[in-house]
Parts: C-alpha cells; sequence; structure tokens
C-alpha cells in the first residue's frame, strides 16, 4: 500500500442538467476551476441508453476488453469517485455508482458515458497538499492511482 496525506481545501456543490455526460461535466468544471485532486459524490437520475462499465472480459492479462451495459429505463442512480490529474495535468474522474430501477440494480464504473437525467447533484470535496496523479500502466493500460508521501 501507498499513501499520502491530504488537506481538505474548497468545496463546491454542482447542479447538472438533463442529458449532461456525467464524468465530461465534472471533468470540464475540474479544469475550468483548476481542481487537481478531489473527492466527488453523485446522486440524481440516469437516462435510459446510459452506458457504464461493469467489468472486464479477461482478468489475466491485458487487454482486459470491458464489459458495457446499457441501462433500460431511467435509473436512480447515486455514486463516488476520485478526481485526480494525469501525466499531463488533466483532471480524470473515476467514479463507481449504483443504478437501480424496481428490483433491479446494476454497479459499474461511470466513464462509457452516464447522461444525467433530470436530477443530478454533486458534490466536489477539493483535496490540497496532495502528492498525487494518475499514470498510465503499460502492463495493464489503465491510468492507476500513485501517491508519494
Amino acid at each position: 500500500m501507498d499513501y499520502t496525506e491530504a488537506k481538505l481545501g474548497r468545496i463546491f456543490v454542482l447542479r447538472l442538467y438533463d442529458k449532461e455526460v456525467l464524468h465530461e461535466t465534472i471533468e470540464k468544471f475540474a479544469t475550468q476551476n483548476k481542481i487537481r485532486h478531489a473527492l466527488c459524490f453523485f446522486l440524481g437520475g440516469a437516462k435510459e441508453g446510459s452506458k457504464l462499465v461493469v467489468g472486464p472480459k479477461n482478468a489475466d492479462a491485458p487487454p482486459h476488453n470491458p464489459i458495457l451495459t446499457l441501462l433500460l429505463g431511467v435509473h436512480e442512480t447515486y455514486g463516488v469517485g476520485t478526481l485526480i490529474q494525469d501525466e499531463q495535468g488533466i483532471p480524470k474522474l473515476h467514479m463507481h455508482a449504483s443504478f437501480g430501477r424496481e428490483n433491479h440494480a446494476v454497479t459499474g464504473c461511470v466513464r462509457a458515458g452516464v447522461n444525467v437525467w433530470l436530477i443530478g447533484e454533486v458534490v466536489i470535496l477539493e483535496l490540497a497538499d496532495i502528492s498525487a496523479q494518475r499514470i498510465k500502466d503499460p502492463k495493464t493500460g489503465f491510468e492507476l492511482l500513485q501517491v508519494k508521501p
């Protein structure tokens, strides 16, 4: 395990609008407001046809080929994630969320394209004085979190 210590910075509360793409909207806001590191919470609705990653097809060797699923119908949603800059200094969101409709629930990564349905509330807790970055791992192809004490 690696770790780093952080301090709480600014706090932002966002209202997202219908059809906005969750990760794109948060990353754009972070870039505009010079947020390099943060913890993000999402609460709201996801539109039918939203896409999420629900696992790798091959867990043993790259490429891992993500399994994508489409949401059928509008879903209630909540998610939590980290916003950490990559090697180019661009903030990248890594958020997993749970989606529910009637008696069906699915959980996955929002990166494939989750579209907000009507209600989208995001709270961003900026992390200050932190040494962290997402660095592309040549073995897996994933941008993995790297921290320094």
